[in-house]
């Protein structure tokens, strides 16, 4: 079983590259008045049919043929559940997926949200070819990283090039401070 949020973050992110995504939009939200957690990941590709919306939520089942068992999206499932939240994939084919994960925040089950920084630094670095949305929200404070205008202003430098590599994570921890302090969740 994953240990931190930010993992089954990379594992759904993971499934809609291999679903030949060009974009994926990831909002992760924190509300304390409310007491949740939200992660929403959307992308734009390949889908699924109503019928493998519910095989991928089996964990005794996957497309894949590299192991036996698909457990990325049933753990995340149970993760949120196991927390008096809820869970749900929206998905219809040729239109691309959508996954949303609610927690409740203060629930003793919930794993922590872990380094979702480097989840995201990964993300850009390892798949140039791919587009990222990333917005962290914490209360009333949010950032985005949209790395469509950064591919307007770098033009054909790639992002895992390491001067641009190191400026996408400062850019991250910097802003991700502004938001949240510090403070993990």
């Amino acid at each position: 079983m994953m240990t931190e949020l930010s993992l089954n973050v990379l594992d759904v992110a993971e499934n809609s590259l291999r679903a030949k995504a060009d974009f994926i939009q990831i909002l992760l939200e924190i509300n304390s008045i409310q007491d949740t957690l939200t992660i929403i990941i959307t992308d734009n590709g390949v889908g699924m049919s109503e019928q493998q919306v519910v095989q991928a939520q089996d964990p005794f089942y996957t497309t894949r043929t590299t192991r036996n068992v698909g457990l990325g999206i049933p753990f995340f499932k149970y993760a949120a559940e196991s927390t008096g939240g809820r869970f749900s994939i929206h998905s219809s084919p040729g239109k691309g997926t959508k996954v949303q994960a609610e927690f409740k925040l203060s629930h003793i089950d919930r794993m922590p949200l872990g380094d979702m920084t480097s989840t995201i630094y990964t993300l850009i670095t390892f798949n140039i070819h791919v587009d990222f949305l990333y917005t962290y929200i914490v209360d009333d404070k949010s950032f985005s990283l949209d790395t469509r205008e950064f591919r307007k202003i770098l033009g054909n430098i790639p992002f895992h090039e390491p001067e641009v590599a190191s400026f996408i994570k400062e850019y991250l921890e910097v802003n991700k401070m502004e938001v949240d302090h510090g403070k993990t969740y």
